[in-house]
This record gives C-alpha cells, sequence and structure tokens, in this order.
C-alpha cells in the first residue's frame, strides 16, 4: 500500500472513532464471507463492522484519542464502530458470538471509556433504551398517582379531624 493510501486509510478510521458512540474490536480468524456477512446484518442499522489492518487501526484510534486500545490490536482484527445504540449491537455480537465461537470479543470503548470483553456482554444483557426509558416513565406514573392520592387524602382527613374537634369542644361545652 502506497504511503498516501495509508494516510487516507488512517485518516478514515479516526473518523470513524470520533464520530461513533462505541467501538468494538473482534478477533475473526476461521469465519468465511458468508458469515461475516450474517455478522454485519445482525449488528443492526447504526453499526459498521470493518476488517482492519491493526496498525493502521492503532495510529487512528491514538490519533482519535484512544489509548486503552492497544493492546488488543494483535490477530485478525475486525472493529465493530457503532453510532446508535451500543446495546443493539452488542447484543448482535454477542448472540453471533454464541452461534459461531471462531469469533472472539477483545474488548471496546464506549463514550471514551474502555470496556473489556466481560463489560460488553454486560452491555449486552441490558434491555433496550427503550425499554429502559418506558420502565422509567411508567415509575414516575406511578409515582405521581401516589402524590395524587396522597394529596386527595389530605383534605378529607382534615375535615374529619375538624369534625372530631367540633363534636368534642361541643360536648365538653355543654358539661359545664
Amino acid at each position: 500500500m502506497a504511503r498516501p493510501d495509508k494516510a487516507a486509510a488512517v485518516a478514515e478510521l479516526t473518523d470513524q472513532f470520533r464520530s461513533s458512540n462505541a467501538a468494538v474490536l473482534t478477533e475473526y480468524r476461521g469465519l468465511t464471507v458468508t458469515q461475516l456477512e450474517k455478522l454485519r446484518r445482525s449488528l443492526g442499522e447504526n453499526a459498521q463492522y470493518a476488517v482492519v489492518k491493526n496498525t493502521l487501526t492503532k495510529i487512528a484510534a491514538n490519533e482519535a484519542g484512544i489509548t486503552s486500545l492497544d493492546d488488543h490490536f494483535a490477530g485478525p482484527t475486525a472493529v465493530a464502530f457503532i453510532t446508535g445504540d451500543p446495546v443493539e449491537s452488542a447484543k448482535g455480537l454477542r448472540d453471533f458470538a454464541k452461534e459461531n465461537p471462531n469469533l472472539i470479543i477483545k474488548g471496546g470503548v464506549l463514550d471514551g471509556k474502555a470496556l473489556s470483553a466481560d463489560e460488553i456482554k454486560q452491555l449486552a444483557d441490558l434491555e433496550s433504551r427503550e425499554v429502559l426509558l418506558s420502565k422509567l416513565a411508567g415509575a414516575f406514573k406511578g409515582k405521581q398517582s401516589q402524590a395524587a392520592s396522597l394529596f386527595q387524602a389530605l383534605p378529607s382527613k382534615f375535615v374529619r379531624t375538624a369534625e372530631a374537634l367540633r363534636v368534642k369542644l361541643a360536648e365538653q361545652g355543654g358539661a359545664e
């Protein structure tokens, strides 16, 4: 590869690292082209899976300010650049790796924080963003219902207490 081509490849990879929410490094040794195509489809629309050269990718990651991946650039490496929901893509990688043990998740980075292979698998175990937001909205709705019931109960309790106090005062006034 000529020098200008390498510089262009590094620049493109650097842009991908900077524009991605997450990047996951994998080893794909032993996977067929058909399996790699299936993997690309399983990652979803918001991820791009690319087979990369270790040296160029390491330079690009360092230029993007990511040095935590340096130890993972050994052997055949491919990177999943994730621009959308990282949970969806992590699930795709995890599920594909279960079916195809030749795919090995090496590690990655999420919003600038280094992730181990185990942390990526934990990320895959999370529910999707939409489900988590729905649960949060349901919790808020439940708390609002409890607050409304409490506010509604306060005036009626006050009225009952005031009525009981009036009766007690009337009894005391009538006894004198």
